[in-house]
This record gives C-alpha cells, structure tokens and sequence, in this order.
C-alpha cells in the first residue's frame, strides 16, 4: 500500500530553514531518522521508504509553495496513490509555534499552498498534518515572518517537535486518521 507524503515548501538556499519550508524540514528529518536520501525527480525531490509493509513516498515539491498542487497532482496519478492516501504538510500561522493539527480534510485556510492543491486536485479531501509558526510579527509584515528563520527559543525546541511530526507521519500510513489526529493534536 503506497502513501504520499507531500511537505511544503520552496526551493533554494535563501528559503532553507525558514518558517514556511517546515514541510520540507520535517520531511528531511524524517529521511535522516529512516536513513534515506532524496534524489531529484519530476516536480520535485523525492524519497521512498517502507514502514510496517506500507511505502512511504516523500515528496518536495520544486515547483515552488504557490504552485505545489502541479507536483502533488503528478506523484498521485505516477504511483497511482488515491486521495485518501495523501498527507500534505504545511506552516500554519494560526497555531502557536510547534503545535500540530492534523485534519481528514478542510479549507486552504488562507495557505497559498493548499489552496493551489485544492485547485488543481479539485478536492479538498485529503489529510493535511499543520505546523504552527505562531504569529509573532508586526500587521503588514507577515511574508518578511514566514520567510525568516526560526528564533534561537525555536530552535531549542524545534528537533523535539521535527520527532513528534515525522512519528505522526508515520502512523498516519497504519492508523486511521481518526486515530492519528487523536493520539497527535494534542502534543
């Protein structure tokens, strides 16, 4: 049974260990955890790995946030992956910094991102695992907050937190998502 796992983010040094590529930091310590490498492939950087006789297909869009739905949308119909099998990770400004939400389905709630997704899957029917960045900026300034680096405080804590998302990714492939959201929301 295969399952893609798509995190957000952009590409390009200037955008690494920024706030709103933690799709992309997640899914890198998840790949350092499972002893992994991405290699490039179409629309994206990807990685595979099996965990309790369900593969894992990880993916990092190269087609920049806005336009993610392009990538998520080919690896779906590549590997023949139904909806239902799909997990997209994303920043959320509206949770406090390292706060999960999970969810079976949903609006974009504002996220460029998944908003290109909805678009083009036509869905919104798909699992979507928010990483909150917290909202911690003057009024106007919210791209300069998104596109900087986490704070020293984040970063003391942000490995704790990379864990707790790679071990909600991974029973989000043998669990329902029922359980998932139950046994990871609250963390």
């Amino acid at each position: 049974m295969k399952y893609l796992i798509a995190g957000l983010g952009n590409i390009g040094t200037e955008y690494e260990h920024t706030r709103h590529n933690i799709g992309f930091e997640i899914l890198d310590f998840l790949a350092g955890e499972s002893s992994i490498f991405f290699a490039s492939g179409r629309y994206g950087d990807v990685a595979e790995f099996k965990f309790r006789g369900r593969q894992l297909i990880l993916l990092k869009p190269s087609t920049f946030m806005n336009l993610s739905g392009k990538a998520v949308d080919y690896w779906l119909r590549h590997e023949k992956i139904p909806l239902e099998r799909l997990l997209v990770i994303t920043d959320d400004l509206s949770l406090p910094f390292g706060k999960i939400r999970i969810r079976a389905k949903g609006s974009d709630g504002g996220h460029n991102g998944l908003k290109n997704i909805n678009e083009v899957l036509g869905s919104t029917e798909y699992t979507r695992l928010r990483f909150g960045i917290g909202d911690n900026f003057p009024k106007g300034n919210q791209v300069n907050y998104v596109l900087s680096k986490w704070s020293d405080d984040e970063l003391k804590t942000l490995p704790d937190r990379l864990k707790i998302c790679a071990d909600a990714i991974k029973s989000f492939s043998f669990q329902t998502v029922g359980r998932t959201m139950s046994d990871f929301n609250h963390r």
